[in-house]
């Protein structure tokens, strides 16, 4: 992909670099070299938050700087600076050379090139005044606190970003990209007598400010944080024990990421640590189960042109009518399993290295109605959100909190419950789906992945499913 103007000026013009001396720097320095880049970053970000009726805080950040990295067999060599000039990258030139040791190697054929661009050079943080920010908050904690008497607190944030990025390898192939992200949270506590409840939701995206500070947007979103505040505060603790659990659509897709995607990426099966390995061609989820992970889809919080290696995103079916197809690539892992990337190198910054991560992650869509699979259930739990959760990568265990279910009794949504909390195997659990509903839905933008201290955007989705046998941990004594 061609460097657009907004790359040049950043890097080659305010920044001071020459264009040649980079590439040349980074060629000395990746000659014998198997792989590696050179990759520029410049970042802005915001965030503020309104708490108890005013500003609690506000931030605004702009970071710059460089990482190198050179690579050699399974070995690499790292180096960064937040110092965009000629002798920081020398420096950091001489210390990754160290991972030659004296041998040669060819370096890998670079990315193939993209003509597709998912975003505009757009900045949007400065597009909206710093005031007009802080009205849209105000007015959003004065609608909720209206809408019903037994609202005690209101916590409203709103943040942006917006990164360029540049990557140089030593062959001399370049590739950019521009990365605009926003996103906006509303959390209502309500209380009647002694109980307390709350109640979220969040919402975002690669887009600009614009759709998220119009009242038909933030409105939506106070009226759903409320409406999970009221459902909490009328609930009743949760049963424990086996049982059939009926999963919502979009956002409980977070668990298939926790669960199963984490154990799809490339380094932990190359080093034989996931409960995927060596299972390609095999049987590991029900007939029907197909899990996509796709990078590509214009504005959503987990898409990219390129990864931050400079390859192309794609849709990767990772699973497929529940045999293994595939993991997800870095160009290290990839070369050293003799497979191709796939566009799933990621790094929170130029601070950081490069691992295979995650884009948006989903399940395929199924032929049943969301009516018809809780319909079948006789006594289960229906889970609609999900708060923390954790997950073994080795042995796919995993643990999620429900912030959100009910009942099912003789085939009806009944009580809410609190307190449940779901507990299995990922693997296991994949085979234990016995129904797909037809309501595929992407979240709403508010993902986060964190891996080895690192932190990037996703998106996760899934349809309504029917999962047999699942161990719920409750409350109810």
């Amino acid at each position: 992909m061609a460097d657009s103007k907004v790359i040049n000026d950043l890097f080659f013009g305010k920044a001071g670099l020459d264009k040649k001396k980079v590439s040349a720097i980074t060629a000395d320095a990746l000659k014998g070299c198997d792989d590696g880049e050179m990759y520029l970053e410049y970042a802005q970000s915001e965030s503020v938050l309104f708490d108890d009726g005013r500003v609690k805080s506000a931030n605004f950040d702009t970071a710059q700087g460089f990482g190198l990295r050179a690579i050699a067999g399974e070995t690499t060599g790292f180096a960064h600076s937040t110092t965009l000039d000629e002798a920081a990258m020398k420096r950091a030139a001489s210390t990754v050379k160290a991972v030659r040791s004296g041998k040669g190697g060819t370096m890998a054929e670079p990315p193939r090139g993209t003509n597709q661009q998912l975003y505009t050079d757009a900045n949007p943080l400065p597009l909206v005044p710093f005031e007009t920010k802080v009205e849209t908050l105000a007015a959003i904690d004065a609608y909720a606190r209206q809408k019903d008497p037994r609202v005690k607190q209101v916590t409203v944030s709103i943040g942006g970003s917006w990164q360029a990025v540049h990557i140089v390898r030593g062959d001399g192939y370049s590739s950019s990209d521009i990365r605009p992200l926003v996103r906006i949270n509303v959390s209502i506590v309500v209380g009647d007598g002694t109980r307390m409840e709350s109640g979220s939701y969040g919402a975002g995206g690669r887009v600009i400010y614009g759709e998220f500070l119009k009242p038909g947007t933030w409105k939506k979103a106070v009226d759903e944080a409320l409406r999970q505040a009221l459902v909490n505060l009328s609930s009743v603790e949760a049963p424990g024990g086996e049982m059939t659990v009926v999963l919502g659509p979009g956002w409980p897709g977070v668990l298939l990421h926790e669960a199963v995607g984490h154990g799809l990426e490339g380094d932990f099966n190359r080093k034989g640590t996931s409960a995927f390995t060596g299972l390609i061609g095999q049987r590991v989820a029900a007939k029907g189960v197909t899990v996509v992970d796709d990078g590509t889809f214009q504005d959503r919080r987990g898409s990219l042109t390129i990864d931050d290696e400079g390859t192309p995103t794609t849709r990767n079916v990772l699973i497929e009518d529940g045999i293994l197809r595939g993991y997800l690539q870095d160009r290290m892992n990839a070369r050293l399993m003799k497979m191709k990337p796939t566009g799933s190198g990621r790094r929170q910054s130029h601070a950081h290295h490069v691992m295979p991560r995650m884009t948006n992650t989903f399940m395929l869509a199924g032929d049943k109605t969301k009516d018809e699979i809780i319909g079948s259930v006789k006594k289960g739990l229906y889970a609609v959100n999900f708060g923390g959760g954790q997950v073994d990568i080795t042995s796919g265990k995993f643990t999620f909190s429900a912030t959100e279910a009910y009942l099912i009794e003789n085939g009806k949504i009944g009580p809410a419950v609190k307190g449940a909390t779901l507990i299995g195997q990922g693997p296991d659990v994949m085979k234990k789906i016995s129904m797909i509903g037809n309501d595929l839905e992407l979240d709403p933008g508010i993902g986060t992945c964190g891996k080895e201290g690192q932190g990037v955007p996703v998106g996760v989705g899934q349809p309504t499913l029917r999962i047999e046998n699942i161990t719920v941990g409750g409350t109810r004594v």
